[in-house]
Formats: C-alpha cells, sequence, structure tokens
C-alpha cells in the first residue's frame, strides 16, 4: 500500500452479533481475517505519546503486510533515530494488531529509509496542525 492509500477513508466491515459485543466496547471490528486496509484502520487509532497525532497521519507507517499465515508485518519509522519513544510506539502496534481476530503475530520492523519528512509524509490535517506547509 502506498502512502497515498494510507490517507483514504477506510471504514471496517458490518459486524455480526457476537462481534457487536467488541464494537460497542469502542473497539473497531473487522472481517477474519483482516484485510491490509483492516490493519491500516485498525493502526490510524495508535498515536505517537508526544504529538499526540495519529501515526498513520504522521506517516511514520510505511507499509503494512498481512501474509497468509495471520503475520502482520509493519514497516515503520520514528520522528528522528534519537526518538525516546519508539519502544513505546512499537509496543503499541504490536498491542492493536495482536488483539486482532485473525492475527497470529506480529512484526513491527524499524526503518530509517527514506527519512521521515512531515512535509511529504503527513497528511493534511496533520501539516496543519503542526504548521507545516
Amino acid at each position: 500500500m502506498t502512502q497515498e492509500q494510507t490517507q483514504s477513508d477506510v471504514t471496517p466491515t458490518e459486524t455480526t452479533p457476537a462481534e457487536g459485543a467488541a464494537a460497542a466496547e469502542g473497539e473497531p471490528t473487522f472481517e477474519v481475517p483482516p484485510t491490509e486496509e483492516n490493519l491500516w484502520t485498525a493502526l490510524r487509532d495508535v498515536e505517537d505519546p508526544e504529538l499526540r497525532l495519529s501515526i498513520v497521519e504522521l506517516g511514520l507507517i510505511y507499509d503494512i503486510e498481512f501474509d497468509d499465515d495471520g503475520v502482520a508485518t509493519v514497516k515503520m519509522t520514528l520522528t528522528s533515530p534519537a526518538c525516546p519513544v519508539g519502544p513505546m510506539l512499537q509496543g503499541m502496534i504490536f498491542h492493536r494488531l495482536s488483539g486482532m481476530e485473525g492475527v497470529e503475530d506480529v512484526e513491527v520492523n524499524l526503518v530509517w529509509d527514506p527519512p521521515w519528512d512531515p512535509k511529504k509524509m503527513a497528511s493534511d490535517e496533520v501539516k496543519m496542525t503542526l504548521g507545516i506547509w
């Protein structure tokens, strides 16, 4: 999925009555096995604890793959290599995706290429919030 695709609106699929209980608790429910789009949507709720903005909207998530064995692989970066909340973000991603039905394992890989550039990678809403234009 390209960065441009991460900026599109992706909506969860309809739930069955059994899944409705989870939705009532505020967690979106998705089809099983989840699609890559569902994984992107699930990560929209994960916020950078310092900036209080979605890591997807910040452009920190570069790619998500989901294989036939139920393994979700996330390729992400941080706002800087010395970002103190990097391990926390990785843990938040792991817990958010591993809690989804159909996800057997989650791998969160940090990458530094390309370097994060909010002018190119962040959504327009985040750019406006941060005053970047």
